[in-house]
């Protein structure tokens, strides 16, 4: 499963009403989930940018970007790889990534697989068994966005 990112973490929180028990399902079940953007955002407990519980899958909260750097952050940035993991087979910190936010994640767990530095190291990936989450849109990121998309493509078909 794909959750998609752009918009609000209300709207997208409202929008995913209906299915949170699918989706806790799915999770306990091992099926691979992905979350892009704002889906990786939803995956947390809640965030600075609108009230709403989200998934709750990850525990953690989101966070406005802080008040030094221009927001939204947007356009090309790379990755500190701090964690070996196959949804960044392939991927190193030279690679570029499109980002577009002005709110990140702060996990209150141990699920950091990347950083990247916008006025603050944020996370740009995170895993924790099934569930993953790019910061970053990999569908806007060229060669080394589709290199993470096969990556989990490949995890969904074990």
């Amino acid at each position: 499963m794909v959750l998609p990112g752009v918009g609000n973490f209300r709207s997208g929180v409202e929008n995913l009403r209906d299915l949170r028990m699918d989706i806790a399902r799915l999770v306990d079940d091992d099926v691979p989930i992905l979350g892009i953007c704002l889906g990786m955002q939803l995956l947390f407990e809640e965030s600075e940018e609108s009230p709403g519980e989200g998934l709750s899958l990850i525990r953690g909260r989101v966070l406005r970007l802080p008040g030094n750097v221009k927001t939204p952050h947007m356009g090309w940035n790379t990755l500190r790889i701090l964690d070996d993991n196959e949804l960044l087979n392939g991927i190193s910190g030279e690679d570029y990534f499109y980002f577009v936010h002005s709110y990140y994640a702060s996990p209150a767990e141990e699920v950091v697989v990347a950083e990247t530095e916008y006025g603050i190291p944020f996370a740009s990936v995170i895993a924790k068994k099934n569930i993953f989450g790019t910061q970053f849109h990999p569908e806007k990121s060229g060669k080394p966005g589709r290199k993470v998309l096969q990556n989990f493509a490949r995890i969904v078909k074990r």
